[in-house]
């Protein structure tokens, strides 16, 4: 699979947030799909097959108190990065990426990592 086609499952994928449309999810998918979510901290959730991780992010796209900003995408080849902004609904956000690769013209992994809020590390002197 190209650059260009998995370019077009990304952007349908994106678009399925920020428009709050679930259903856009449906056909993006594979029956295999691999993802592991950013909670807990610090391992995050593994999500195994379609029902569960379409179940997943519908929950997340039909959800209009929270929502995504996607800051920036990067494909080459199968591979996928979506650098993006989870905004909550009392006004903080965390920042993170994505990290997808597609076959078959379905999302077959996805790993999301996010920065999280915390004490920074002194600087060396």
């Amino acid at each position: 699979m190209g650059s260009r086609e998995t370019s077009e499952i990304i952007r349908r994928f994106n678009q399925a947030f920020q428009e709050h449309n679930p259903a856009l999810l449906e056909d993006l998918v594979a029956p295999d799909c691999v993802m592991e979510s950013i909670q807990p901290a610090p391992e995050g959730t593994r999500y195994e097959g379609y029902d569960v991780n379409l179940a997943f992010w519908q929950g997340m796209a039909a959800d209009r108190v929270n929502h995504f900003e996607v800051e920036d995408t990067f494909v080459m080849g199968n591979r996928a990065n979506i650098r993006w902004r989870f905004h909550f609904g009392d006004g903080g956000s965390v920042r993170g990426v994505s990290l997808i690769r597609v076959h078959n013209g379905r999302i077959v992994e996805a790993l999301a990592y996010a920065k999280t809020p915390g004490q920074s590390a002194p600087l060396p002197e």
